[in-house]
């Protein structure tokens, strides 16, 4: 197994931890915006660094004053907002543990984590959170303290804690090392209960410092990144440390219906998304113009962008004709998309899952590169990213500095690096199976060429075996399939079964806007759209489209459209919008006997 390493570029002092970022960015720009919060719609007031240390180290003395003592675990449940981040660092300065949990959770999840991890306060967010806990604080008895953030908590606390002095603050943040854990974050999990990865101060100050050196058109100072990703999530969770390193303005934004707004008013030059936020602008936009008679155009300018982009990475380079195309549909149709963004977006973000060489073409083409990272909360988010100088697209770009990789014998992913977890929190089962020395298997199916760019395939529990012996990854078939404008989710089947099959849920968001620009009525159910044969005729052309690249033994054979989308709040999604596919398979059964119901002989299909 050849590994592929890239050596840091920097190593910090054993004696430095995640607060010495703050520090260190207070001493060279005490005047720089690190944030910015809406005060009102489209209104953004600044706020400096030395502004916001003060407010963390005043917060910070609320706490020590409270009884929180260096190493306990304080946790967070709330939404994306200004306020989880200052309470994330304060929490660091009081030299503690920082515990996120998803706003999303529901009570047994909190019980769980809190219980688990021996939280011994929680800042919850909103009095119906306050509902949720009361509903299992018995079953977290180490849980003696409850602040609610829009009650006022954060101001009382700075009261509580007027009395503790600079350097009682001083003492306490040094306590914790590089080596000493950060934060407990409890996987999301697609199964059982899920485990507490032991993050270390390491893990996000080498990384926020060599992704700031390795990424200098990205982390810069006096650029911006609207946040609307969970800050329960590992990625969101690093990006607010390393934005504080590298001089980052950030913005806060919880509601995914405002991102829009948001972007126009606060004008990121970076934003961090899953594939499917990215799949959504693209979709959202081709329709809209659909409606407004310019469909025609949208596609042919899409078109035409995914060329262009295609010759950049050839040796001549776009044609003539391509060139003058581009500038032509620049003007038509892709400085309106750019202008959406806050038009000053020149760079993305994306991971969880893979893009696509398609979107990634097109985005390149319009002016925005999106980068495709990989990581996993086990390695503090991102181990790999592409460079702006340096893209594969449809690929993941090479491992970070101090970050190794390599392709074990079965096409599993390992990684190695100061970003790997400590361990699996009171779970030395788990983490013997995760570890094989210093490398961490990620569970990941992939391909890594000779430059060090990965190819992603799949989840290793994840692979379908038919009936016929055939090994089929999910993941490929499922990832194209919901860039198609009604697809909200798709989900691939056949272990165990004669053939590929998939579930397919309709977006929404989508379905009346796409029925409206086809002739049908808007206001159709999801129940009758499911029935609908328009509906079906255009999955099944989606189909088609994602089966070309496959083999018959390996492609979708039959499909059904269920009647409700897959959600969260459903339980067949994960917070970082992950299937959980046991669930699925369990609460649609009855469909899933429709699909195989009159089924071939494998002799058929194989």
């Amino acid at each position: 197994m050849k590994s592929y390493d890239i050596e840091p570029l920097v190593v910090s002092a054993e004696t430095e931890n995640i607060t010495d970022l703050l520090e260190a960015r207070v001493a060279k720009t005490p005047d720089l915006a690190l944030f910015s919060v809406e005060q009102a719609e489209g209104r953004w007031v600044d706020v400096s660094a030395k502004d916001f240390h003060s407010k963390v180290v005043a917060l910070a003395k609320g706490l020590v004053a409270a009884g929180i003592q260096p190493g306990q675990a304080v946790a967070i449940m709330s939404r994306t907002r200004f306020e989880w981040t200052l309470i994330d660092f304060a929490i660091w300065y009081a030299g503690a543990v920082s515990v996120p949990i998803y706003e999303s959770s529901a009570p047994s999840q909190m019980e769980w984590i809190l219980s688990d991890s021996d939280s011994v306060a929680v800042f919850l967010e909103t009095d119906e959170h306050v509902e949720r806990f009361e509903q299992i604080k018995a079953g977290a008895p180490l849980v003696r303290k409850v602040w609610t953030i829009e009650s006022d908590a954060i101001e009382q606390l700075i009261k509580v804690g007027r009395d503790v002095t600079d350097d009682v603050i001083a003492a306490k943040r040094k306590s914790s090392k590089l080596r000493d854990l950060a934060t407990i974050i409890y996987t999301s999990g697609t199964t059982g209960k899920p485990k507490g990865c032991e993050l270390t101060h390491r893990g996000f100050v080498e990384l926020s410092k060599n992704a700031t050196l390795e990424l200098p058109q990205v982390v810069a100072e006096g650029a911006s990144t609207l946040l609307f990703l969970p800050l329960a999530h590992v990625f969101a969770r690093f990006i607010e440390v390393l934005c504080v390193h590298g001089g980052v303005k950030v913005g806060h934004q919880p509601d995914s219906k405002n991102v829009g707004p948001a972007m126009a008013s606060f004008h990121p030059t970076f934003l961090l998304a899953v594939p499917r936020v990215f799949e959504k602008v693209y979709n959202s936009a081709e329709q809209k113009a659909e409606a407004a008679g310019k469909g025609k155009i949208f596609r042919t300018a899409a078109h035409s962008a995914i060329g262009y982009s295609k010759a950049l990475d050839t040796a001549a380079g776009p044609s003539l004709a391509q060139k003058l195309r581009h500038r032509l549909f620049d003007v038509l149709v892709y400085k309106k998309l750019r202008a959406a963004m806050g038009g000053q977006v020149k760079y993305a973000v994306s991971g969880g899952a893979p893009l696509g060489a398609r979107l990634g073409h097109f985005y390149r083409a319009i002016g925005l590169i999106v980068l495709e990272g990989y990581g996993l909360t086990e390695t503090t988010a991102p181990a790999m990213i592409g460079r702006p100088d340096s893209l594969k697209i449809g690929k993941v770009g090479r491992v970070l500095p101090g970050t190794g990789i390599k392709i074990a014998e079965d096409g599993e992913i390992w990684l190695r690096g100061n970003n790997i977890l400590r361990g699996y929190w009171r779970n030395p089962e788990a983490t013997a199976a995760a570890m094989d020395g210093e490398w961490f298997k990620t569970g990941d199916i992939g391909e890594l060429d000779e430059d060090g760019f990965l190819s992603i395939t799949g989840r290793k529990k994840e692979l379908l075996v038919t009936a016929g012996g055939k090994n089929v990854a999910p993941a490929p078939l499922e990832d194209p399939l919901r860039a198609d404008p009604l697809v909200g989710q798709a989900v691939v089947i056949g272990d165990k079964r004669p053939f590929i099959a998939a579930l397919i849920s309709l977006d929404a968001e989508m379905l009346p806007i796409w029925l409206a620009n086809n002739g049908a009525d808007k206001n159709m159910s999801l129940a009758q759209a499911a029935k609908s044969p328009i509906v079906l005729a255009e999955i099944q052309k989606a189909i088609d489209r994602v089966n070309r690249h496959f083999s018959r033994a390996e492609s979708i054979r039959k499909f059904v459209v269920i009647d409700q989308e897959l959600t969260e709040e459903s339980g067949h999604l994960t917070p970082s919008l992950k299937i959980k596919r046991e669930a699925v398979l369990r609460d649609f059964a009855p469909a899933i006997a429709e699909i195989y119901g009159s089924a071939p002989d494998t002799s058929e299909i194989v």
